[in-house]
């Protein structure tokens, strides 16, 4: 029976040089659009993830765009899902149409939304002391989820904006939005666009092509929970938001 892996990226199998638990041992796994490195590996994680890539297909489950993903050192060689499920890659890298087209038309119809939401968030930045920006995420012409990040990387600055705008924005109408925040990275998605949806979809596929399949399950963060959850087992590295609300806090 074959075995296939969804994983995230960022914060789960390689992390930022302020993420790491020292500086012995790391190798660089994903790099900046200037060629400077993003990310590192821990002695770790490497051994992790070799003993995963020979038992299994590893598919990366991330936020990252297809560029951010073609930016990650790591051997992938089957499916792919990015933009926080958005958008489905074949393995090549094709993008999956059947996925593509109906999630275009979501993505579209949430599109008025999170513009409104983004000049609410930049009205409060001008009016306030906090000077960050609400971003608007796209891929393949498609926009997808709005970011903010703290400029100064105060993540604690991020809470009063959730509190205090973003909050009450989707709670005024009970508009379908949803919010994920992890560390410095505000962000908010419409309902439609979820992990968990394109991995079911993925998950079929493989179900189609190969029969019977084992899956699995890996992520740092409260908003991979759902895919997590819809896998046969999850695996849920120490020390990150996922851990704390579940395995520490027991």
């Amino acid at each position: 029976m074959k075995k296939f892996l969804f994983a995230d990226l960022d914060d789960t199998l390689f992390q930022t040089i302020g993420k790491c638990p020292g500086p012995d041992g790391l190798e660089p796994a994903a790099w900046y659009q200037d060629g400077s490195v993003c990310s590192y590996t821990t002695r770790a994680q490497r051994a992790l993830f070799s003993l995963l890539h020979d038992g299994m297909t590893v598919i990366p489950t991330t936020a990252r765009d297809r560029d951010g993903l073609r930016r990650v050192g790591l051997p992938f060689s089957s499916y792919a899902v990015i933009d926080y499920g958005g958008v489905v890659l074949e393995p090549g890298g094709g993008v999956d149409a059947s996925w593509m087209e109906p999630m275009r038309a979501a993505m579209h119809a949430a599109l008025p939304g999170l513009q409104e939401l983004a000049a609410h968030v930049d009205d409060h930045g001008a009016r306030s002391s906090y000077g960050g920006r609400a971003r608007m995420i796209e891929d393949f012409g498609i926009p997808f989820f709005l970011v903010v990040k703290d400029p100064d990387k105060e993540a604690s600055r991020l809470a009063p904006l959730e509190r205090d705008v973003v909050r009450p924005w989707i709670a005024d109408g009970d508009r379908p939005y949803v919010i994920h925040r992890n560390g410095n990275n505000l962000a908010i998605l419409p309902q439609a666009l979820d992990k968990a949806h394109a991995v079911a979809h993925v998950a079929a596929r493989l179900r189609a092509e190969h029969g019977d399949i084992v899956t699995f399950g890996m992520g740092d963060s409260r908003s991979d929970a759902r895919f997590m959850a819809d896998c046969d087992y999850a695996i849920i590295p120490r020390g990150t938001q996922l851990a704390g609300a579940t395995l520490e806090a027991l």
